[in-house]
């Protein structure tokens, strides 16, 4: 089975690297992971989109098929409108609410979650660095794609000594703000 997520966001924010932890983390357990970036020449403040398939087959197209996408995560309202086009109908899409607003026809044609990426790494971990980790963990918590553990300990293996700590928390606060977007709108 083939699963396609997109990380979109600007130059900088670290979708990059959440991609490859994923892909890693997929490969580690005996399947196969890519993650394709697409990015302007910017280096920080450009559009970004981190296209990542993990499959239990051999991949052929290491990006993600426009229209075929079923999780993607936005952290910036210019590469949420550039990209948004290419998750399925029904797809799940998680907002950052402080710097992106889904149109009410896009409310009504994707799942779209508002988890406060970026004020959760900046208030609740104290590093804004760790976005990227939150952005890690929501997507396995809302996708259901990995073995959360797996993940960690590949994330936990990219990360310096000094910030392995906030990372963890970072990926716990991930998980937790999932589940409880995922529990707000099932009532």
């Amino acid at each position: 089975m083939q699963r396609e997520f997109r990380f979109v966001g600007v130059g900088g924010q670290g979708v990059i690297l959440a991609g490859e932890i994923l892909a890693e983390a997929k490969i580690k357990n005996n399947g196969y992971g890519v993650k394709a970036s697409t990015y302007t020449s910017q280096v920080r403040g450009g559009p970004t989109k981190v296209d990542i398939v993990l499959s239990d087959s051999e991949i052929l197209y290491p990006y993600a098929n426009e229209g075929e996408i079923e999780f993607m995560l936005a952290t910036a309202q210019v590469s949420y409108d550039a990209f948004k086009n290419g998750v399925k109908n029904g797809g799940i899409i998680v907002v950052e609410p402080n710097l992106v607003t889904p149109a009410t026809d896009d409310k009504n044609r994707w799942k779209i979650y508002e988890i406060p990426i970026i004020t959760i790494a900046k208030e609740e971990v104290g590093n804004v660095i760790t976005q990227s980790v939150i952005a890690l963990a929501t997507t396995v918590e809302m996708t259901k794609a990995l073995d959360h553990e797996l993940v960690k300990e590949v994330m936990l293996s990219k990360v310096p000594t000094k910030v392995k700590e906030a990372n963890e928390k970072a990926y716990k606060l991930g998980i937790e703000y999932a589940k409880r977007a995922l529990d707000t709108r099932e009532i």
